[in-house]
């Protein structure tokens, strides 16, 4: 993104290039889930991997920093459809005993991009220009599109579905997200409360429409596993955008060990996965996701020991590497539970909802986090103070997490 900022200028904009995409993809992922019930997802997923890779064509030629950002909320609204499409085939195709191993090959699948994407394209930024790192990517999209088309359309789809009217809400929900978000970060008395309040209200009403009823009291497994996937990514992805802060910034250790850091997490998520695989007909999902939870929690509390000045920095590869196979259990854990307990014909719905809060979750971790240690930086001069308060809440909704967990059906899965 530097690059990209001296070419284009914009700077102003730099942080919508991610919120764009990211409000987008809200949208995408409600509209995709629908479209997936009632008619397959064959056509939600050409549709949005179409504008996936028309969002890809216009970034890569974009002229100007607004170009960009529109370029990045078509290639997000796209985005949307993957994970949606993705879960409706696991659901309607893959019977309860495969359902396990094909959430394990979707976490080793998104760890190589994980591992692997950054450094690749920071080479190419590098050696080539910013522009092919965009454009570079529509024919992978353009095989691969056309290679899984062939297989999805054989998915049934649900006719007699009725059609729910969850675009607006959609819109609703995003427009709420993106106004909360701008008030946190607006660092104003007035305006910055008033956006907070103004997106709330905007969006928690739509937001329930959208969630399954009873979700924010987890009154049942369906609701109750949603609740948990939003707490599970606040809790891991608010202290994650921190962990380089911590190692680098407050300790003054190197940017290679903050990268080992968070490549522990990265691989251990997958081992999770894996770990989930081979156990949850045992010993149930409920209990994945407790323990899960748990060793969220203890990496939190490891992380915030790294604070401390007598504490060894390396402390933060083992403490990231037990929080990423805390939400590597948990993540799949309850994928599977929001399966087994939708609706026949709905999955694409309860999928949504997931994926739903499981965004939502990811953006105000990571915006609250954000908001703590600016705000603890203009106080103090330090961030330890913001990392600190950022881990502390994370902590604390794992540690709900781990008590919601037990409202989650000890079935076989």
């Amino acid at each position: 993104m530097p690059l990209v900022v001296a070419d284009l200028g914009g700077v102003a904009l730099y942080g919508w290039v991610f919120s764009a995409f990211l409000l987008a993809d809200l949208v995408g992922i409600v509209l995709a889930g629908e479209l997936a019930d009632r008619f397959g997802p064959a056509l939600p997923f050409a549709a949005g991997l179409a504008l996936f890779a028309i969002g890809l064509l216009i970034g890569g030629l974009a002229p100007s920093m607004p170009v960009l950002v529109a370029a990045r909320a078509i290639q997000g609204f796209g985005a949307g459809a993957i994970p949606a499409v993705a879960y409706v085939v696991i659901g309607r195709t893959y019977p309860d005993s495969l359902r396990p191993r094909m959430f394990a090959i979707l976490s080793t699948a998104w760890v190589v991009p994980g591992i692997a994407g950054p450094a690749l394209a920071a080479f190419v930024a590098d050696h080539v220009g910013w522009r092919p790192v965009f454009l570079g990517l529509l024919p992978l999209v353009l095989v691969a599109g056309s290679l899984a088309l062939r297989a999805l359309r054989s998915v049934p789809a649900n006719p007699e579905r009725v059609a729910r009217r969850v675009l607006l809400d959609a819109v609703r929900v995003a427009s709420g997200t993106g106004l909360a978000l701008a008030g946190l970060q607006a660092h104003d008395l007035v305006l910055s409360p008033a956006l907070v309040a103004i997106g709330l209200a905007l969006g928690i009403p739509a937001l329930r429409k959208l969630l399954p009823p009873g979700t924010f009291r987890a009154s049942g497994a369906l609701p109750a596993a949603v609740l948990s996937r939003g707490l599970l990514t606040f809790a891991f992805f608010a202290p994650d955008i921190f962990v380089p802060l911590t190692v680098t910034t407050i300790r003054g250790e190197s940017v290679a060990l903050s990268g080992i850091a968070l490549t522990a997490g990265t691989i251990a998520w997958t081992t999770g996965a894996w770990i989930q695989e081979r156990t949850v007909f045992r010993v149930g999902a409920a209990p994945l996701v407790r323990n899960g939870f748990l060793l969220v929690a203890i990496g939190i509390a490891a992380m915030g020991l790294v604070l401390n000045y007598g504490v060894p920095a390396w402390l933060s590869v083992p403490a990231w590497g037990i929080a990423g196979l805390g939400i590597g259990m948990a993540y799949s854990s309850i994928s599977l539970t929001v399966l087994r307990h939708a609706p026949a014909g709905s999955e694409g719905a309860a999928a949504s909802s997931m994926q739903l809060a499981d965004i939502l979750g990811n953006a105000l971790g990571t915006g609250l986090g954000a908001v703590a240690v600016a705000s603890a930086v203009a106080a103090s001069g330090s961030a330890i103070l913001g990392v600190a308060l950022t881990d502390s809440i994370a902590g604390a909704l794992a540690v709900a997490g781990i008590v919601i967990a037990s409202r989650l059906r000890p079935a076989t899965v």
